[in-house]
């Protein structure tokens, strides 16, 4: 038992999937050494990756898996056996296939499988070998990397996402004979590819990283660079007390395009500051993969932070190349926000008729007007400004057509605050051409301000009305214009806001010229949201999914008040009287199910001829108008609170009276009693569904 190592020396692979690379290949090797018996879940693993190099360590891994029992069924002991009880030609035939003696079945296991009686039998097996197992272990973990497209190199037929030109594979200090992608196993690998004096040797699989480490100048392990790039760039952002504008992303993703991290400061000119901070970062962090420092006050500084792949005693000429490509960019980025300039965002809006925004549904103009048209309609019932929420529809899109988010589509909507304010337009409106895109990912911040939220969702209403109404609808993992995104986007938002669900939708499509969409499509998208609804709810732990679903099954469309409801369920749910009356609940719904028609709703006193029936009446005319006030002033845990003084009266119908009596007026005078019932305990949530 001791440490296994595997690595594959290749050409720079791709750095953006380096680190799912590694990880899926060792994970992969670690389940067929598993399969195979020669690790168990004790085993450590040790993933490496590298611009030039995956590799893996496990320890402890057998050279041999122990000798195992296995029992193998045979066939059904009718068809293994002849009249005499003698082996028939079918098991004679069988056994000799498996190479399993004759003599062996006065061994085999009589087991009843399924209705008939069946021969079983166990030997003992030979333990794997590491040996013979991992080439075919590397194979197999080689062919499961997420690779979307593989090359070929020289004159072989082997491919892999990059040319490799080394593999290891030893155990302790013991190379294993093996051959992957065409290599034969050594113990020799490249080091980095300008600082290493050459060629290495690794003495043994737990010597690999150190020996990387000392005599390559390679940091192998890719979690171990990711912290050492990390605490080098925070030193040195503290030094100059600023912070880094960086995301994991892009630490990543430099992690993955050095072997040796050096942290490096460089500046450039102050006059690119005027820029708007947002591109200049875009291009630092997406082009030259720099990281931008921001001062105290979150202000872009004109330093920034590299990390080199070299180590030199006078780093000087890698800092001033880096300088210099950085100003081409940021050159580049100057001249657009000052060509963009010269035409306000206003005079932009008559080229997006030339903008296709989708074939069935017209140009980015026509999408425009609907925004505008959504906008007003939103921002009334907000209480807000519809002039300004339709003047910020409007201009929305219009940076669409401006050099700087040609440039960088990223910057769409921010590049159209920016201009909106140079062109003197009012706060509200600059702010909600950003704000419009909120929220953009599950987490993100909602749209600042009535103005904003309303163009927000005009724009995924109009967004999922319409991409749905022409049949482009999700389905599995194919959701190509973001629908099940858009939704959650409006559905966090309407929890924040006092609007109908519903009668947005039936406006949203309203929107579009008639015959544009599909018949229903409201309907559809509503029962849609309601699914991406139940999946938010359910996304904390703290909600049952029962509770959320006795409130979706009334189908609310005021979404503002779903959190108080479900505060509201949870508290009844504690109450002694819950699972009782949650019980009578079902059972009244189970009754009235089976109603041929229409459930009748006029009660008349008269027709009682049960004091049960009395009771029950009395008590449900007593508890509504608390339940209507409750739930009139949103206090939906009072209202449900107050259906525990049904229990008794509930329990004492249940028991001494017969709904479906034999005289047609008595039965209709009951059903429409449990329907009062009915719509009593579901005024607020269907109580049935609870779990006891």
């Amino acid at each position: 038992m001791t440490t296994l190592l595997v690595e594959l020396f290749t050409e720079e692979l791709p750095p953006k999937a380096l680190k799912k690379l590694g990880e899926r290949f060792a994970d992969t090797v670690r389940a067929e050494l598993a399969r195979a018996g020669l690790i168990d879940d004790a085993a450590v693993v040790h993933p490496f990756a590298s611009p030039r190099r995956l590799g893996v360590t496990i320890t402890p891994v057998l050279a041999q898996a122990p000798d195992h029992d296995v029992t193998e069924k045979i066939m059904p002991v009718g068809v293994a056996l002849n009249a005499a009880g003698e082996p028939s030609p079918a098991l004679v035939k069988k056994l000799e296939a498996r190479s399993i003696p004759l003599d062996a079945v006065a061994k085999f296991e009589r087991r009843q499988d399924g209705k008939s009686e069946t021969f079983f039998y166990t030997y003992t097996a030979t333990g794997a070998r590491l040996d013979q197992v991992l080439p075919a272990a590397v194979q197999e973990a080689l062919r499961k990397l997420p690779i979307p497209k593989l090359m070929h190199w020289g004159d072989s037929d082997v491919t892999f996402v990059r040319p490799v030109h080394a593999l290891i594979m030893m155990h302790g200090d013991r190379v294993i004979d093996g051959e992957v992608l065409g290599l034969k196993s050594g113990r020799v690998t490249g080091g980095h590819r300008f600082l290493s004096a050459g060629d290495i040797a690794i003495p043994s699989a737990d010597a690999y990283a150190r020996t990387l480490y000392e005599q390559g100048k390679v940091v192998a392990s890719f979690e171990a660079r990711h912290a050492l790039i990390d605490k080098h760039l925070a030193d040195r952002a503290a030094a100059l007390g600023a912070t880094l504008a960086a995301d994991d992303a892009l630490l990543d993703e430099v992690t993955a395009l050095v072997e040796w991290p050096v942290v490096l400061e460089a500046g450039f000119e102050a006059e690119f500051l005027k820029v708007p901070q947002e591109c200049l970062i875009l291009t630092m962090q997406q082009n030259q993969k720099y990281f931008p420092l921001l001062d105290a006050a979150g202000k872009l500084m004109n330093r920034f932070l590299l990390v080199s792949n070299l180590e030199t005693a006078d780093p000087t000429h890698i800092i001033r190349g880096n300088e210099r490509v950085l100003r081409a960019r940021l050159s580049d980025a100057k001249f657009f926000y000052e060509q963009d300039q010269k035409q306000p965002l206003e005079a932009r809006i008559p080229r997006l008729a030339d903008v296709v925004y989708h074939n069935k549904l017209g140009s980015q103009l026509e999408r425009v007007e609907r925004l505008e048209r959504l906008s007003g309609e939103v921002a009334a019932q907000l209480g807000a400004d519809a002039a300004l929420a339709r003047r910020a529809a409007r201009l929305a899109k219009a940076d669409l057509l401006t050099d700087m988010v040609g440039e960088f589509p990223e910057l769409q909507g921010v590049m159209g605050t920016y201009y909106a304010r140079l062109d003197g337009e009012p706060a509200e409106v600059a702010a909600a051409i950003e704000g419009h895109y909120h929220p953009r990912f599950a987490g993100d911040s909602l749209p600042e301000g009535a103005i904003a939220t309303a163009v927000a969702l005009a724009d995924k209403l109009e967004i999922l009305t319409g991409i749905w109404g022409i049949g482009l609808i999700p389905t599995g993992d194919k959701d190509p214009f973001g629908l099940r995104r858009h939704a959650l986007g409006v559905l966090r938002m309407l929890m924040e806001q006092p609007l109908d669900l519903r009668a947005l939708l039936e406006r949203a499509v309203a929107a579009f010229p008639a015959g544009t969409l599909a018949d229903g499509t409201a309907d559809a998208l509503y029962g849609f949201m309601l699914e991406r609804l139940k999946n938010l709810l359910t996304a904390d732990a703290d909600i049952r999914a029962d509770e959320v679903d006795a409130v979706l099954a009334l189908a609310p469309t005021r979404l503002d008040e779903i959190r108080a409801v479900l505060a509201a369920v949870s508290a009844f749910r504690a109450l002694p009287e819950a699972a009782a009356l949650a019980a009578a609940n079902k059972r009244v719904k189970n009754i009235l199910k089976k109603v041929d028609g229409e459930v009748p709703t006029a009660i008349d006193p008269a027709r009682f001829a049960e004091e049960a029936e009395r009771a029950l009446a009395a008590a449900i005319d007593a508890v509504l108008p608390d339940v209507d006030a409750a739930c009139t002033g949103r206090d939906y845990t009072a209202a449900l609170s107050r259906l525990a003084a049904l229990k008794a009266p509930v329990d004492a119908f249940f028991d001494g009276v017969m709904v479906m009596a034999d005289d047609a007026a008595v039965r209709r005078n009951r059903l429409a009693l449990l329907g009062k019932l009915a719509g009593l305990f579901n005024r607020v949530a269907d109580i049935s569904l609870l779990a006891e």
